[in-house]
């Protein structure tokens, strides 16, 4: 019996403890923010000097996908269909949506807006037609823009039907997650700063993470279970302050009742962190320029895996792989 109970013991620590991110060939030195895997093998990233790139063998060989005349934009976020399609927002002056069908050799514009404070952090799509993108305060309203036809077409939701935003409270357009959707029309956004709430569809609630300077408050929400037949109640919510990115004060918080209590990690991330992913039902990563934790307990518990730093990192829509971006053209991928 003993020698069984030893057995079993080596087999899971050999699954929990051999996890690491492996480097991929990246020729390019943008930082990345925007990460979409559409399957094992297919992944897109966007980011700064108008960057955006494909792979559709894993990662082993990247597609390099000029967009005329936004060379020196700065693609914070991306949602990819397939290997054709795609769907990128240029964050400011002013703020551009495009989308591309054929894998990136011709971009479309499909929404453009000049107004003046204008600054869009991240996109999330519920299926292949209906998605959001949400944006930093304008006059005192978070900024919210719809499309119901697979991102060819945008519309603004007016002002008195988006979350009213505190002095000082804004969204970190960090990884393209601190929006999430869930269920079958639900969604929710995180802000920080000043004020660091969560807003599920527009309803505000407070949140116990670090707050109060500019530098502070959530990046990232993830969801359990989010298929979309029914609603979660299983929140991880993450961030910190990332002008200190390895204080591990007050950055990570889970909700199991959908944000009416709020429970803090025995063992936190080992710093800021901008991104957060569930990997499986009680499997999560999170990543941010520190260093990269895993969680096998629902996120009450991490261990660090790399101090490699890291901006976003995401699950394969429809598969298994998990990969991740960062500063300095850096692009990774979860291995067992």
């Amino acid at each position: 019996m003993r020698l069984l109970f030893t057995i079993i013991i080596l087999a899971f620590g050999t699954s929990v403890f051999s996890q690491k991110v492996v480097p991929l060939n990246s020729t390019v030195k943008a930082s990345f923010r925007g990460l979409s895997v559409v399957d094992d093998k297919t992944v897109w990233v966007s980011g700064s000097n108008g960057t955006v790139g494909r792979s559709v063998d894993a990662g082993k060989t990247w597609t390099w996908l000029p967009v005329p005349g936004f060379e020196k934009r700065d693609f914070r976020d991306i949602e990819a269909f397939d290997k054709s399609t795609a769907v990128i927002i240029a964050v400011d002056a002013p703020a551009v949506i495009l989308k591309t069908i054929d894998g990136g050799k011709t971009w479309k514009t499909v929404y453009e807006n000049h107004t003046p404070g204008m600054f869009l952090d991240a996109m999330e799509f519920w299926d292949d037609e209906n998605g959001i993108v949400v944006g930093d305060p304008i006059n005192g309203k978070f900024f919210i823009v719809r499309s119901f036809d697979g991102g060819n077409a945008w519309t603004d939701v007016p002002a008195e039907n988006a979350p009213a935003a505190d002095s000082g409270e804004a969204c970190f357009a960090a990884s393209g997650t601190n929006v999430r959707v869930f269920g079958r029309n639900k969604a929710c956004l995180v802000s920080g700063g000043q004020h660091s709430r969560l807003f599920i569809n527009g309803s505000p609630i407070d949140l116990p993470i670090i707050q109060g300077t500019q530098t502070t408050g959530a990046n990232s929400i993830a969801i359990r279970d989010n298929n979309k037949l029914k609603d979660s109640d299983y929140f991880v919510v993450v961030g910190g302050d990332f002008s200190k990115d390895t204080l591990k004060e007050r950055n990570c918080f889970i909700t199991k009742d959908g944000g009416k209590t709020w429970i803090a990690p025995a063992t936190p991330p080992n710093g800021y962190r901008s991104c957060i992913e569930f990997t499986d039902k009680n499997k999560l990563i999170t990543c941010g320029t520190s260093g990269v934790d895993i969680s096998n307990d629902g996120g009450l518990n991490w261990r660090n895996i790399s101090k490699e730093g890291y901006h976003v990192c995401r699950k394969a829509k429809k598969g298994k792989a998990v990969y991740l971006a960062g500063g300095k053209g850096r692009i990774g991928v979860l291995k067992l």
